[in-house]
């Protein structure tokens, strides 16, 4: 099943490169946005998640804040 996953993200952010490489592994693709370069992305983010930290990674309009394993997995529907 394809999912949509979005990836809001800042270049200094280690929980951020732990993240898409976990994504990267499991070869779901993603959009990655960075937040840092984009202020209208920014916005989005902290509209959707409430949060103005990094990562957040929305999952088919579900979002997680941070990096969430066992939460990404749940979404994905990875085990």
């Amino acid at each position: 099943m394809s999912h949509e996953v979005i990836v809001y993200t800042t270049p200094t952010c280690p929980w951020c490169q732990a993240t898409k490489e976990y994504l990267r592994a499991r070869e779901i693709d993603f959009e990655e946005v960075d937040v840092s370069a984009d202020p209208a992305a920014a916005q989005e983010m902290i509209e959707k998640s409430g949060q103005m930290g990094t990562p957040v990674v929305d999952i088919d309009g579900e979002v997680i804040v941070g990096f969430n394993k066992p939460e990404i997995d749940r979404l994905l529907d990875l085990n």
